[in-house]
């Protein structure tokens, strides 16, 4: 006799728990960019292909990093070794964003720079993460 196995519900919020982790992790990527060129008299509104510009390396330096690290293919991609591999993650994807910006965008990366997007980046990512973990061990 057949019976039948439900796993695709499981499997299925799973899935969406990785998409909305990995759409936060880049919205937040993409608004501490995007805040760092407001503070430095950009205009984002008056300038959105420059605004894009200054996006874009640490958005797609995140993804790659993060996707050949596996950060969103864990069973669990919060928790204590989801914190672990996101800040080893970001310090990579901040040095990819950084070449990137240097070598195919117009832009440079005097001497804070490196630190600060680096700070600043571990700081958003786990700090949310952090929140998020505190939230689940609540909640289940």
């Amino acid at each position: 006799m057949d019976t039948a196995v439900q796993t695709g519900a499981r499997d299925s919020a799973a899935g969406r728990q990785r998409v909305g982790i990995a759409v936060v992790d880049t919205v937040l990527i993409a608004g501490f960019v995007l805040l760092g060129r407001i503070e430095h008299g950009g205009n984002p509104l008056a300038e959105p292909l420059a605004s894009l510009e200054t996006i874009a390396p640490f958005v797609i330096g995140w993804l790659a990093v993060a996707l050949l690290a596996g950060i969103y293919t864990r069973d669990r991609p919060v928790g204590r070794d989801g914190l672990r591999l996101t800040a080893v993650a970001w310090i990579a994807a901040a040095n990819v964003g950084l070449m990137l910006r240097v070598s195919l965008f117009e832009g440079s990366a005097t001497w804070p720079f490196p630190l600060v997007i680096t700070g600043f980046g571990l700081l958003v990512l786990l700090g949310w993460r952090l929140g998020y973990t505190l939230y689940l061990s609540v909640t289940e």
